[in-house]
């Protein structure tokens, strides 16, 4: 009779084998696994917001900050054939500043679709932050953002990359470009 393998040798041989049944299991069917994602990016340069009232730039002056979160998404196949549909939110904390005067304005942001460096597709949204009596915190959850991705033999959804950012004025870029995010 030959002699068994020491335990510890047996049991990452059996442990790999059984890896292997299953994972030769779970890939008998096409559908059974969620497609790739596009890669997903907040752009650092806009990835922030600070608002002020227009009488300087001090904190007295500040109307909100903002910040993107995090910007969660989920693939599955699209409900047209030789599609992948993406679907995604953007999350942001807002905190309102002393110069800030009754509600706030929608603090608008945009997703943009691309591919190859040329951009498809680019749609703005708005977050509209409401802060409670003497709080000046507010999280907030963008609504659902659905994108259907052409795809194919020769392009899969990880081909596209979605880049999201606030929309802001030159002097809020300048701004940020000169207080980078930590």
């Amino acid at each position: 009779m030959p002699a068994m393998p020491p335990l510890s040798r047996a049991c990452p041989m059996l442990a790999a084998l059984a890896l292997a049944a299953l994972l030769g299991a779970c890939s008998s069917h096409e559908d059974e696994f969620a497609p790739a994602c596009p890669g997903l990016g907040l752009l650092p340069d806009a990835a922030d917001v600070t608002r002020f009232d227009g009488r300087g730039m001090d904190v007295t002056n500040l109307v909100v900050r903002g910040s993107m979160t995090a910007v969660p998404a989920v693939c599955e196949k699209g409900d047209k054939d030789g599609t992948v549909k993406a679907t995604l939110h953007v999350d942001a904390d807002f905190t309102r500043g002393p110069a800030a005067a009754g509600g706030l304005p929608p603090v608008p942001y945009f997703v943009a679709l691309v591919r190859g460096g040329a951009i498809l597709r680019e749609q703005d949204f708005a977050f509209s932050p409401t802060f409670g009596p003497n709080v000046d915190f507010a999280s907030v959850h963008g609504e659902d953002i659905e994108l259907d991705l052409p795809v194919g033999k020769a392009r899969s959804a990880a081909s596209y990359r979605i880049f999201v950012g606030f929309r802001l004025s030159a002097a809020e870029l300048a701004y940020n470009r000169a207080h980078p995010r930590p």
